[in-house]
């Protein structure tokens, strides 16, 4: 030989097709659907929640004969709902009890609006339907959101 080596051009191999990705990109998709599927097991446990605690909380009112009764029942669960984020809250009376259910909303609707009927409503003998209706409502969305606390 004389030395010399006679070289050929460098040629590129053929480009990977996009098919089947590398396995980084499986892992990746492997995560994201993991993270997706838990999204969708927390929702869907929350939306159950939801629906069991107000299921409980209208099965108490509607157990109830009367329209005071309703509401004493209403009264009965505000205080038990209250009880798991506030300390004595359960002891608490009057303005102080309204003022605690009005805690955190936008309005006073407990002291100053058709929610202080959770005050006397459950010993008066006459409470009317559209009391009651609008105290449910009222009563419903805190009982809600304190049950939800924790």
């Amino acid at each position: 030989m004389n030395g010399s080596l006679p070289l050929r051009d460098v040629h590129p191999g053929i480009a990977p097709g996009w098919w089947p990705p590398a396995p980084g990109w499986w892992m990746l998709l492997a995560v994201v659907l993991v993270i997706a599927g838990l999204l969708a097991w927390r929702a869907a446990r929350s939306r159950r929640r939801r629906a069991a605690i107000l299921n409980l909380f209208d099965a108490a009112v509607d157990g109830a004969e009367t329209p005071s009764q309703q509401v004493a029942a209403m009264s009965e669960l505000l205080r038990r709902a209250a009880r798991r984020t506030h300390l004595g809250a359960d002891t608490l009376e009057g303005g102080d009890w309204l003022e605690l259910l009005d805690n955190g909303m936008p309005h006073p609707v407990f002291s100053a609006g058709a929610g202080a009927l959770v005050l006397e409503g459950g010993y008066r003998a006459n409470v009317s339907v559209q009391e009651v209706e609008a105290l449910r409502a009222l009563a419903q969305q805190r009982y809600l959101l304190w049950m939800q606390a924790k």
